[in-house]
């Protein structure tokens, strides 16, 4: 290899490891924010320092090997029997049993009781649909959380096998079609941590994100009851009555749910509370009057394979569209 080829080379490299340097830590296992999330977190640290020793030392024999490889004399076959039985067997597997009793010893095992709060989590192509049953709250993409309580979660798939995974707060549990999956989580100070699709599922898997919000005590009981009143309660007017019928002529109804409407189809995500929403498209911009201008008016350009159509709507439904939705807080 030329040298200018060994610059661009390390350049690349070196440009590669520094992305991983930056932002937030919003979803990463090496920030934790959980006991089980540490526990997770120094199991990696220590795999990497004992595989990265040992990948030193055979690079380092390696190098001593290729030295003395001209001065070396003929060795009858099998001389280096015990060396290799050694080196390639014994040692290797001491390293492995190590591993394997300090992985095992690792308390990744989180609990609680019936008292504990449990939320249903719900995996289609490609979003999240969340339920609180005893709330009798429904939302999308979202799961808000009280912080220091475990919370149970009851995972299952509406169709491929999903994994849910949330880096900061836990290890991974697959998601199945018609079979729940019981997981414990639990956030130890408030923050928004990116959760994302472990298992491939199709076109759209690595689009498939939502996010996790703890919040105190106090903030999740009042997060709690402002979604259980309706919103279009809160913007109940002539207008608005106006832009709900627009909503139902245009076909936004026939999928999507808003409760304390006619709206209660089940297919695509709930919009009850859409305007309170983070993001759209399951973490795929942020909420805001532009991105959902641009999703409702090509949702396959954005997202392709998702199953929202796309729509013909002149300007004045848009317009009303948009405003309706982004009012539902």
């Amino acid at each position: 290899m030329k040298a200018p080829q060994i610059r661009t080379a390390i350049a690349l490299m070196t440009a590669t490891l520094l992305c991983g340097c930056g932002g937030e830590h919003f979803q990463s296992v090496l920030h934790p924010a959980s006991p089980e999330a540490g526990e997770i977190s120094r199991l990696w640290w220590f795999m990497l320092a004992v595989c990265g020793t040992v990948f030193v030392i055979v690079i380092a024999l390696l190098i001593v090997a290729i030295g003395r490889r001209g001065n070396r004399k003929p060795q009858a076959p099998g001389g280096d029997a015990k060396f290799v039985l050694i080196g390639g067997m014994l040692i290797p597997g001491i390293i492995l049993f190590v591993l394997l009793i300090y992985s095992i010893s690792a308390k990744v095992v989180l609990t609680g009781d019936e008292r504990n709060l449990t939320i249903q989590v719900i995996g289609h192509q490609w979003w999240w649909e969340v339920r609180y049953p005893n709330q009798d709250i429904v939302i999308a993409n979202e799961i808000y959380i009280p912080v220091g309580e475990p919370v149970r979660l009851q995972l299952k798939s509406a169709d491929v096998i999903h994994s849910f995974w949330v880096p900061n707060l836990h290890g991974k549990m697959d998601m199945l079609p018609e079979h729940i999956n019981t997981f414990w989580i639990r956030a130890d100070k408030p923050g928004v941590y990116r959760g994302q699709c472990a298992e491939f599922c199709g076109a759209q898997h690595a689009w498939m994100a939502f996010e996790v919000v703890a919040l105190s005590t106090n903030d999740f009981q009042q997060w709690v009851s402002e979604r259980r009143k309706l919103a279009v309660e809160q913007v109940a007017s002539a207008e608005r009555k106006f832009s709900h019928e627009v909503y139902m002529r245009v076909g936004c109804g026939q999928c999507h749910a808003i409760k304390g409407t006619s709206a209660v189809a089940q297919i695509g995500p709930d919009l009850t509370h859409f305007g309170s929403r983070r993001t759209i498209g399951a973490g795929l911009m942020t909420n805001n009057t532009e991105t959902l201008t641009r999703w409702i008016l090509a949702p396959q350009k954005m997202k392709p394979g998702n199953l929202m159509p796309h729509t013909k709507l002149t300007d004045e439904e848009l317009q009303e569209l948009v405003a309706y939705l982004t009012s539902l807080k």
